[in-house]
């Protein structure tokens, strides 16, 4: 069966679908060859902690016959628990310095932006506290000191927003932007990396909210598109 089983998932994912379920709703069904997180009448629920490209093809397949909502948590605020290499003896546990923000999900958005134009589409972002539990065994990322992640725990859900449609990711666009602007300038007016503003500026051209314009000079430039 294709997607995400419960045999697979991650304490995250699990937590995210019993908090997201409501009486009637159905799990882990299965729908024109895929195994569905959560059925609501006429609606498929996918929970995606990570990586829309691994979900890119069977979202655009469901889409084509079905309402589909996207919900893809972001750390609002992350705990860090280390445990040793067995897993029985918990090392120490802190705080992370990094705190997502809901502008955030376009570092997964860049890789399904045109997916927001379909009519059947929805995407739920929900801001979340979250502890990461961290395995000593030496087999993880070096940014972790060889550290591998056990699990993702889900400790409470604080926010939530939709995006329907386009438009609704308006609310990403600074009031003082330019009328003609570029990556610099969004990055600067939204306090946000470079890099994160040219995935911005990508997905809202995708989407059709912004369009690129002609300027001399080797950076891009766009204009926002009226409503």
């Amino acid at each position: 069966m294709n997607g995400i089983g419960t045999l697979q998932e991650n304490s995250l994912h699990a937590a995210l679908k019993a908090w997201y379920e409501q009486p009637g709703d159905q799990l882990e069904c299965k729908v024109d060859g895929y195994v569905i997180d959560l059925v609501r009448g006429d609606l498929l629920v996918e929970v995606q902690t990570a990586n829309f490209s691994a979900i890119k093809r069977k979202l655009s397949k469901l889409l084509e016959s079905h309402p589909v909502r996207l919900v893809y948590p972001i750390p609002s605020e992350k705990w860090i628990l280390r445990i040793s290499g067995d897993g029985a003896t918990v090392l120490g546990r802190r705080k992370s310095p990094k705190r997502g923000r809901i502008r955030d999900v376009f570092q997964e958005l860049v890789r399904i932006p045109k997916l927001v134009q379909h009519p059947n589409f929805t995407l739920e972002v929900i801001l979340i506290r979250e502890e990461v539990v961290w395995r000593e065994d030496g087999r993880g990322s070096w940014r972790r000191k060889g550290r591998s992640i056990a699990d993702r725990q889900l400790l409470e859900v604080m926010s939530r927003f939709v995006f329907a449609r386009p438009d609704d990711f308006r609310v990403f666009i600074p009031t003082d932007l330019p009328q003609i602007f570029t990556v610099r300038d969004l990055a600067k007016l939204s306090e946000q990396p470079r890099s994160l503003a040219r995935k911005t500026a990508y997905c809202l051209r995708e989407m059709g909210v912004i369009e690129l314009v002609v300027k001399p000079g080797r950076e891009l430039a766009y204009r926002v598109k009226p409503v």
